[in-house]
């Protein structure tokens, strides 16, 4: 008996197990919705590919032979997991079961990610989320090579591969305590800005560049800087007066309707940043990936300073 190289044909072994079980070309046929000669010239090419006879004709009716009896139990199988495995995706698909991989800024894990996935969680229970946290540098890498589905983080730069759906704009300012001077005065200077201790998020993160390129543009060099990888730090260390931080209004909301600090313009212009949801670019987005997105908008609806 030759031996079988290639796989088994699914409509080849729909066929066989239909007929297995009617015992009759013609209820077959019926069944697949296709003629008595489709059927037969599908059986004699499956007998062909296998290189043993499956069925015995007597008559009208047919009956496997021992064959086809060893057979019978495999195709069944086959026909189950496929089966299996399409409800499986279209469960995926339809219901947002299966996973969610989500890369997000340090900023967004504490101060936006909390809600989104609250409410998330309400419209698919039964999805896995993983949280994957890091700076836009870092997010691209994840997206670049599959191992995140989706970004919350700062819009990146051209030439990324990425597609941003923007969220909300927000203007990084300078927070100082209500006992600092800027805040008595109501304005920052170049002049006095160069020597203050200013207290930053990580160098190398896309808001230090914003910062860095912002500040240079106005010709202010800094004498005195502080990193700092904690947005709760930089303000406990801005309440206290030990500099000056430079963060968004939104990430010290309860700070500043307590009075605890003061936010105030850098000098140069309004240092703007956009935020939004990134993807790799051409990727048709999920039902629980939309739902994701849509819940971010909903969430930053009211942070958005333009």
């Amino acid at each position: 008996m030759r031996s079988v190289t290639t796989t088994l044909d699914s409509r080849q072994t729909l066929a066989f197990a239909t007929l297995a079980r009617c015992g009759s070309f013609t209820q077959t046929a019926k069944e697949l919705h296709l003629t008595q000669s489709a059927i037969s010239h599908t059986i004699k090419a499956l007998e062909r590919d296998v290189g043993v006879s499956l069925f015995e004709r007597v008559g009208k009716r047919v009956f496997l032979t021992q064959a086809g009896e060893i057979f019978r139990p495999a195709a069944e199988k086959i026909l189950r997991d496929m089966q299996d495995a399409r409800t499986a995706l279209e469960e995926i698909g339809a219901w947002g079961r299966g996973r969610l991989r989500v890369g997000a800024s340090v900023t967004t894990c504490q101060y936006l990610l909390p809600t989104v996935l609250r409410e998330f969680r309400q419209s698919f229970p039964d999805c896995a989320v993983r949280i994957e946290p890091g700076d836009g540098p870092r997010m691209v890498e994840l997206l670049r090579h599959n191992q995140i589905d989706l970004a919350l983080m700062l819009q990146p730069g051209g030439g990324t591969g990425l597609e941003f759906r923007r969220l909300f704009g927000d203007e990084l300012r300078v927070l100082v305590s209500p006992m600092h001077a800027w805040a008595r005065s109501g304005r920052v200077t170049p002049e006095a800005l160069r020597v203050e201790t200013l207290i930053v998020y990580n160098k190398g993160s896309y808001s230090d560049t914003l910062l860095v390129d912002h500040l240079a543009a106005a010709d202010i060099k800094l004498e005195n800087t502080m990193e700092l990888g904690s947005m709760e730090a930089i303000k406990e260390l801005a309440k206290v007066g030990v500099g000056a931080g430079v963060l968004a209004s939104w990430v010290a909301r309860r700070e500043l309707a307590e009075g605890s600090l003061v936010s105030l313009a850098l000098p140069g212009g309004k240092l703007r940043r956009t935020w939004g949801i990134a993807h790799l670019s051409g990727r048709r987005l999920s039902l629980t990936e939309e739902t994701f997105a849509g819940l971010c908008e909903a969430v930053t609806q009211t942070l958005d300073v333009g």
